[in-house]
This record gives C-alpha cells, sequence and structure tokens, in this order.
C-alpha cells in the first residue's frame, strides 16, 4: 500500500485516546491511517472524528481534526493514508 501525507499530529489527550491532527489533504471516515513519529508506528482505520467537538464524515486541508486512536500519538508524528 502506498503511504500519502495527510497531516501532523498538533496534541495527544491520553484521558480520552484523542490525538488532535492538523490536515494538509482530505481524510474520510473509514481511511486506513499510519501514525508514524520517532518513537510512534501503528495503523488504523478512522472510525470517527470531530471538528469543534461535532462529528463530521470529511475533514478538509487547514482542519484541526480530533481522532480517536488505539495507541499514544505525540506532537509532530505524521499522518499518513494508507492507498
Amino acid at each position: 500500500m502506498a503511504e500519502k501525507e495527510v497531516g501532523k499530529v498538533t496534541h495527544y489527550f491520553s484521558k480520552i485516546q484523542v490525538a488532535g491532527i492538523e490536515l494538509s489533504d482530505e481524510l474520510t471516515v473509514g481511511d486506513t491511517i499510519l501514525i508514524k513519529g520517532a518513537t510512534t508506528y501503528f495503523q488504523q482505520k478512522v472510525e470517527s472524528m470531530q471538528l469543534d467537538k461535532e462529528n463530521i464524515e470529511k475533514g478538509e486541508p487547514g482542519q484541526l481534526i480530533g481522532i480517536k486512536v488505539q495507541e499514544k500519538a505525540r506532537p509532530g508524528d505524521t499522518v499518513y493514508k494508507m492507498e
């Protein structure tokens, strides 16, 4: 599978296991993402995403979205969409 960069992690909320991601490309619920950094490396399906605490189906470039993640993500980690 090819990897396409779609954003960067800006925050990680450990209590709720949510990564704040600033998008550089579009991302849709159902996409499979790879989060990669110095000590981070995991793949998962996007089950849901939020923008300003509202559920959305699709995120657009420039938006800061929240995604529930299965593992810890760290600010600066790169988010890729698997294609």
